[in-house]
């Protein structure tokens, strides 16, 4: 089952660096974000990518067209002008780079890798990681019988609360998550039949697909508890890199 990441929004909240690099090469403990989304869902087994590039697609490309050799150790012979891989990297994926457009919302983007879909496939965005159990998902998914599966997870706190009783503040609550609101986390299941949902460049994914869907009860919920973050903002950044200072087996890392 291939996997698919949304990789071609500018990340204009993360401006001092997505002025120059795509915003799932933003870096994570030295790696760009969508490694870390790749290491995931490669710990389940699925290691087949497609990813649909758009701004700055070219740095996605020399990242991924470089990767054996900068992750390997080398043997160069000037005077020959070879080289030689003396070890393998550890990861033995597969990535299909894309290029969906500069301004393609995000239906169009999938829409644009219809040629490379013909079955059920994986779909997230490339700005956020989470500890979802992939196996799970898809047995949600299958058990609901659905044309899509969407991860919901709780939105992330910004804010502590206060307890006010009789005009007084009587207690502070560190940033309370509210159980009952849910919001989408990527991480989709969907079926081939989806696509035709799409109809062009214009459609983002997010809007007329998925209401369809839900109207017609055919969009499954995945309901996540787990860990969930979203790279909007640098501070977002800056806390995603605290956690992996933290705990350089980070949560999102998947199973090991």
């Amino acid at each position: 089952m291939k996997v698919v990441i949304l990789a071609g929004g500018r990340g204009t909240r993360l401006s001092e660096e997505t002025h120059a690099i795509p915003k799932p090469m933003v870096g994570i403990g030295g790696r760009p974000i969508i490694w870390h989304i790749m290491s995931h869902y490669a710990s389940y087994g699925y290691d087949d990518f497609v990813v649909a590039c758009g701004y700055k697609g070219d740095v996605l490309k020399d990242y991924f067209a470089t990767y054996r050799t900068r992750e390997s150790d080398l043997h160069v012979d000037l005077t020959q002008g070879t080289v030689e891989s003396l070890t393998q990297p550890h990861e033995s994926w597969r990535v299909t780079l894309v290029d969906t457009g500069q301004h393609t919302m995000t239906g169009g983007r999938i829409k644009r890798l219809a040629h490379l879909l013909g079955e059920r496939f994986l779909l997230t965005y490339g700005d956020g990681v989470s500890d979802v159990p992939i196996d799970a998902l898809i047995g949600h998914h299958e058990a609901k019988h659905a044309l899509a599966t969407v991860t919901a997870v709780h939105p992330i706190p910004r804010w502590g609360a206060l307890a006010v009783r009789e005009g007084n503040v009587v207690g502070f609550e560190e940033k309370p998550e509210d159980p009952d609101t849910w919001i989408n986390g990527g991480y989709f299941v969907i079926e081939p039949e989806v696509l035709d949902l799409i109809e062009g460049d214009h459609d983002g994914f997010e809007q007329q697909p998925l209401r369809l869907l839900a109207d017609q009860g055919q969009l499954a919920a995945y309901q996540h508890t787990g860990f969930w973050r979203a790279m909007d903002t640098a501070r977002d950044r800056d806390e995603l890199n605290e956690i992996w200072s933290a705990n350089a087996a980070a949560p999102w890392l998947g199973r090991r």
